[in-house]
């Protein structure tokens, strides 16, 4: 697919783009990329193919800008939609073998008509789709963490820690993106090569700021993980401690009771309470003080 950066993405073909005279987005394969690279006249050649790209950036060459994007599924962390490029002042030319950037494309199509059309206000709107829905998502992800925290002090963190640990998984690579992310817009910043206008550098500044934005907000993300984290362990650690203290203090209680059983269970024939009438009600009621006696310090030392 070939489009003219006019007041908006005009498809067109090959050969009007050689003649249009003004700057072109080009979305090939990487088959066909292999077979035209010569016909952009950017001299150079990928150092890597579409299924080996492990990271958003980008390469300043003698006379092209070269990189790549790897995009994680916003709904599937593990996939991610990687793609190259390459541009100079004439364009810029994806080498795509999916449908990641025609869909992006086709985003900037529907959205966006430009007063002063030019390449690098079609970057700003190209990088814009990337994150277009990452603030809902984060504010999402936000939510959902406000409502584990309601429920830790009930539910502790047995019920959520698999989604607790997702959610930080998902934090932690969506950082890493943004992180790229503010590279590559501070390499297209740089200007080193001078592919881009001065007056329009503004609009990778813009980007620039946004990106931090949501790399901030992804940072409270991820700690608000931890502090949930904490209270549920704070939570457990207390369960267990009452389970201690129970099993404390019934021990407690039956430890007098244990030693009147092991007394009275010696095989002496001279245990003169033995042949009282009153010896066994006498154990049994000296046994019943012994619990109701403690019961009553553990009750007034709040233990229970």
């Amino acid at each position: 697919m070939y489009y003219l950066i006019k007041d908006t993405l005009t498809e067109t073909t090959a050969q009007e783009r050689k003649k249009a005279g003004c700057q072109y987005v080009a979305v090939i394969t990487s088959a066909e990329w292999k077979k035209c690279r010569d016909e952009f006249e950017m001299g150079i050649d990928m150092d890597s193919e579409p299924g080996e790209i492990y990271s958003t950036k980008a390469e300043v060459n003698y006379d092209s800008l070269t990189g790549s994007f790897s995009i994680p599924d916003r709904s599937d962390f593990v996939n991610y939609r990687e793609f190259l490029f390459a541009l100079d002042e004439k364009g810029i030319v994806f080498i795509d073998d999916t449908d990641t950037v025609i869909k992006l494309i086709e985003g900037i199509k529907k959205t966006k008509k430009w007063r002063f059309p030019s390449l690098e206000r079609f970057l700003y709107d190209f990088l814009e789709q990337i994150v277009k829905d990452d603030r809902e998502l984060l504010e999402k992800y936000e939510k959902e963490l406000e409502v584990m925290e309601d429920s830790a002090s009930e539910d502790g963190e047995a019920q959520f820690s698999e989604r607790l640990n997702d959610i930080r998984g998902y934090i932690r690579d969506l950082k890493v993106h943004y992180e790229q992310l503010l590279d590559f817009s501070q390499e297209l910043e740089e200007n080193e090569n001078e592919f881009f206008h001065p007056d329009n550098l503004r609009y990778f500044k813009l980007y620039s700021r946004r990106i931090e934005r949501l790399r901030d907000a992804a940072v409270a993300v991820g700690d608000h993980t931890l502090q949930i984290r904490d209270i549920c362990k704070a939570y457990l650690d207390i369960k267990q401690n009452r389970i201690m203290t129970l099993l404390t203090i019934v021990t407690t209680i039956f430890m007098p009771l244990t030693l009147i059983a092991g007394w009275y269970g010696m095989n002496f024939i001279y245990m003169p309470e033995l042949s009282s009438r009153w010896g066994y009600p006498i154990v049994i009621g000296i046994s019943v003080l012994i619990v109701i006696v403690s019961l009553v310090f553990f009750k007034k030392k709040k233990w229970l």
